[in-house]
């Protein structure tokens, strides 16, 4: 069963992990939402769906045709995340009356393993870091043209976002089958330029707040979230994308979440912090924070991107 970081918290009684899952999750869409399979083993095999088998009409005494749906055999490993955070013993004692020292070491370390979490999630490659889990960009594969790839521009610049040219969101949309994406995930810039389009059309986008208090904008009913690791300067040649860093294009992501569309996966307890102890070698206490974690597409029809997107 699928749970998020959210729901598999409150089956537990470790008021340290509680807090760390808590600061974890304040400000990502993307681990408030993504629900996660528990692992035994360092990976999971499986079949990724390509295309449906084919049905037909039949008169009485015809021959039958037969039919299967294509599948491709896809392994996603855990990967070890992770740090330790190292508290001075003295200063865990003398400071604390002024601020838990202790607390605001291990709140920040947790920010940072939400950080290196979203960033891998859109840029991990494990082909050049085999420490990584493969992230969106790789999984859907912006670099090779695709049925799950939407181009904005025509041209191997890009396009900036107009009027006549949102539909493109709406064909990225489409390319998501069996239902709505649940999540449409881009950079800030992205997300200002449709609302700045859709405000000079004479329109406007719904919005709502979510549990935790953030504006949400829905596109047709659909949320739209923003993620600070989604690069600005994709280079983009009309077909596929290039490189991340050398041009001034973004993407668009829209994708349905649970085990049998977009779906993390994460070793036996999900996020573990974990008491290293008094330290031998210097007067300090250690914390770990580890995580056997990674990402897996059950389905290609699940997750399309929208490439393309030009920002001056």
């Amino acid at each position: 069963m699928a749970l998020t970081l959210v729901e598999a918290s409150k089956l537990s009684q470790d008021l340290l992990l509680k807090g760390v899952i808590e600061t974890i999750i304040k400000d990502s869409p993307i681990l408030q939402r993504l629900p996660f399979i528990e692992l035994v083993g360092d990976g999971l095999t499986y079949n990724r769906e390509n295309t449906l088998p084919t049905v037909d009409f039949y008169a009485v005494g015809d021959t039958w045709a037969e039919s299967t749906p294509t599948f491709t055999k896809v392994t996603s490993n855990l990967a070890i995340m992770g740090g330790d955070a190292d508290v001075d013993n003295f200063l865990k004692a003398t400071r604390s009356n002024v601020q838990d020292v202790e607390a605001a070491v291990i709140e920040l370390k947790s920010k940072a393993a939400r950080h290196k979490f979203e960033e891998t999630f859109i840029y991990g490659d494990s082909s050049t870091n085999a420490k990584q889990f493969d992230g969106l960009r790789k999984i859907i594969d912006l670099t090779t043209p695709g049925s799950q790839v939407v181009c904005l521009g025509p041209t191997n610049t890009g396009d900036a976002l107009a009027k006549t040219n949102l539909i493109k969101i709406d064909a990225t949309v489409d390319k998501v089958l069996g239902g709505k994406p649940d999540m449409l995930l881009m950079s800030k810039a992205t997300l200002r330029a449709i609302n700045d389009v859709v405000r000079q059309s004479g329109g406007y986008m719904a919005s709502d707040k979510d549990e935790y208090g953030n504006v949400i904008t829905r596109w047709n009913g659909i949320p739209m979230y923003t993620s600070d690791w989604i690069l600005d300067t994709h280079a983009y040649d009309g077909s596929k994308e290039t490189a991340t860093t050398t041009g001034n294009c973004s993407v668009l992501y829209a994708f349905q979440l649970g085990e049998g569309a977009l779906s993390g996966l994460t070793g036996p307890g999900n996020l573990v912090v974990e008491p290293v102890g008094q330290l031998e070698t210097k007067d300090a206490t250690r914390t770990r924070i580890k995580w056997y974690v990674s990402l897996a597409l059950f389905s290609t029809v699940k997750a399309a991107a929208l490439i393309g997107i030009k920002h001056a």
